[in-house]
């Protein structure tokens, strides 16, 4: 199979992003940054794209003018394995954004982000239908995801 890689259109914060998302997740970094030149059709010498890979997976940050904006048709999913994940992430991504129901987030770019603990698709795949229908319904109560929270629910009788 090719390779599939995001690429992500920004107006003129390509280069702002990729540093930005290279803090947050670990073993990260920027791989290349290429610039226009005289052809445009932005000024020569502006960034243009910026290559870069969050923990083993490739991006693009283009920098191709202000004609499309990210809206949440497309988020990227954090599996998270603890509550202190869930906690860092949640914080990191959303300072500057804007926090959204069920462990959604759009972030200061307005890229939008769920950052979701593993143990939520378990309990929601348990095959007790009723645990599976509380913790849905904790969910649904939300912001940022809370792991207690479902399992109360999912204990709950």
């Amino acid at each position: 199979m090719p390779t599939i890689t995001p690429c992500l259109w920004f107006d003129t914060e390509g280069e702002d992003a990729a540093n930005f998302y290279t803090t947050v997740f670990p073993n990260s970094k920027i791989l290349d940054i290429a610039r226009y030149g005289s052809a445009g059709p932005r000024s020569e010498g502006t960034v243009m794209t910026v290559n870069f890979e969050l923990d083993g997976q490739e991006f693009v940050a283009v920098n191709g003018g202000p004609d499309f904006t990210f809206n949440e048709a497309i988020s990227f999913q954090v599996s998270c394995k603890n509550q202190e994940e869930v906690d860092s992430y949640w914080s990191k991504l959303s300072e500057g954004g804007e926090e959204g129901p069920c462990g959604w987030l759009k972030d200061k770019f307005g890229l939008s982000w769920q950052i979701i603990p593993t143990a939520l698709p378990e309990f929601l795949a348990d095959p007790d239908k009723e645990k599976a229908q509380r913790v849905m319904a904790a969910m649904l109560e939300m912001r940022k995801i809370e792991i207690d929270a479902l399992e109360r629910a999912a204990a709950a009788a």
